[in-house]
């Protein structure tokens, strides 16, 4: 029945030997749902980020939206560009059924490696780590989606300082029904609180874990305790540490634009990443 229901929804291109066509170059990271390779086109010679997924995992996800005429997320990834986005490049099903995207390789630093080593960064560079990072939502936005999965895992730093949003497997369109309550999709330490009530989500939900990863950018720390289940975002309704705890010297726009960001009502947090970069326009390295 997967292979079934992936061949329609991934449909971008006829079925692909991956094997035949893309040289492996190193050994693949294992995500939630999908294996990523950095390989080697034998068609065209360049360097891409090979992504498969793992159809018994992603398939009880996107059932749900079955029928609803929902992209794959190498339709959408082609969808959303910008320079802080990811570029796709293909995608489409495997020989055996399983679905890939083709993405160019983005060399660099996991942001959430940079933050994990627990080495202060310059205050400029924290500004310009948040703008670059509000930036890249704001372009999903745009685009007219939601991105459901906003956290440092899922951006990398490119060795010239651009910051990347690199996976779109848990994107959305921007539309109530596929945002609909019951859905606890994320990153449990960034997990919106109207999320984990269970209630009807909108693009709020990014603009509170994007909120989330600014104070770590700023702070190395998390606004609430950290944990590693679902239940790490039950406390996400309580108020969070002030940033000020962490850096006595934040710049007071920015400090109030993050923890506006953060609050438990989403009507309380900018209504957009746009308006949120508006807030701290003024602010310079």
């Amino acid at each position: 029945m997967a292979g079934g229901f992936f061949a329609q929804f991934f449909s971008g291109t006829a079925k692909v030997d991956v094997d035949r066509r893309f040289e492996r170059l190193h050994e693949s990271i294992s995500g939630t749902m999908s294996s990523f390779h950095k390989a080697k086109d034998k068609t065209t010679g360049g360097v891409v980020g090979l992504k498969i997924l793992d159809p018994g995992k992603l398939e009880p996800i996107e059932s749900r939206y079955k029928g609803l005429g929902k992209p794959g997320e190498g339709e959408i990834g082609a969808k959303i560009t910008g320079p802080n986005i990811v570029k796709t490049l293909e995608w489409g099903t495997t020989k055996n059924g399983r679905p890939f995207v083709v993405q160019e390789f983005v060399e660099g630093t996991l942001l959430h490696s940079l933050l994990s080593a627990k080495k202060p960064l310059p205050p400029a560079k924290r500004l310009d780590l948040v703008r670059q990072a509000a930036a890249a939502i704001a372009t999903v936005h745009k685009a007219g989606f939601v991105h459901r999965d906003i956290c440092p895992r899922n951006f990398i730093l490119r060795p010239d300082g651009r910051l990347i949003l690199i996976d779109f497997g848990l994107t959305v369109p921007d539309k109530p029904v596929f945002l609909q309550p019951g859905n606890r999709i994320g990153t449990p330490n960034y997990m919106a609180p109207e999320v984990v009530r269970r209630k009807q989500a909108d693009k709020r939900i990014d603009v509170f874990s994007f909120g989330v990863t600014a104070y770590e950018i700023c702070t190395l720390d998390l606004p609430w305790p950290r944990g590693t289940s679902g239940s790490a975002a039950m406390t996400h309704d309580s108020p969070p540490v002030p940033i000020r705890d962490h850096w006595p010297e934040v710049p007071e726009p920015l400090a109030n634009a993050i923890m506006a960001c953060l609050d438990a009502e989403p009507a309380r947090r900018p209504d957009s990443l746009d308006r949120f970069l508006g807030l701290i326009a003024k602010l310079t390295g």
